[in-house]
């Protein structure tokens, strides 16, 4: 499985079949470049105008949504209803975190999260390989939240998404302060996995965006 961060809270994945998944465009408004990589499969974790330019992917991809299973060319996505924010949803509405399996990974993308998961949330989503995890605070978790929810989840590896990078126009912190004091960092261009490569102890992985 490869892993590229495209910016913000999109990546674009790819497995070994050569599946390619997007995760929570973002339209122009955000400042970032648009990507150009094509999608079979794009999740959305909630309908705001920087999660759900779907009609900015190419490739007639398959779009999902909100709580459910779904079964596409051997990957399983299973969509996982938490809030975007800790008042159960009344500031911010919904959010759904996907969890994908294929290629033996799990990958959870946690969409703009806005509250630390119960016990009971974090067993139904289950083990996690790869967490992509939003650390920018203001309209999801912050880095002190997220560090904590990584505990609880024990990822192989953490990629911080949601946070500040040059040109962004939405109010999010920096990266910084949640890679303060950690261990075991590592900045990458692209993350390449399996079940052989999965990193012990685990690993906080920082992904240059490339659109």
């Amino acid at each position: 499985m490869k892993i590229r961060w495209i910016g913000h809270a999109a990546f674009y994945v790819e497995t070994r079949d050569g599946l390619r998944i997007r995760t929570d465009p973002y339209d122009k408004s955000v400042g970032l470049p648009i990507s150009n990589l094509p999608a079979d499969v794009v999740t959305v974790s909630h309908e705001h105008f920087d999660h759900n330019a779907t009609d900015l992917v190419q490739g007639n991809p398959q779009v999902l949504r909100g709580e459910g299973r779904w079964t596409v060319r051997g990957a399983e996505f299973r969509g996982v209803a938490t809030f975007h924010d800790e008042s159960k949803g009344a500031k911010r509405g919904k959010n759904t975190v996907f969890v994908i399996t294929a290629d033996g990974i799990t990958l959870v993308h946690l969409g703009d999260l806005g509250h630390v998961l119960t016990d009971s949330q974090v067993k139904d989503i289950g083990p996690v390989a790869v967490l992509c995890i939003p650390v920018g605070g203001t309209y999801t978790i912050d880095a002190a939240a997220a560090t904590a929810l990584i505990a609880s989840m024990r990822p192989s590896a953490a990629i911080p998404m949601h946070y500040q990078v040059p040109g962004l126009r939405v109010n999010v912190a920096s990266v910084d302060a949640f890679l303060k004091g950690k261990p075991n960092v590592r900045r990458l261009d692209e993350l390449s996995i399996d079940q052989q490569t999965l990193p012990t102890p685990a690993q906080i992985v920082v992904l240059a965006p490339r659109p």
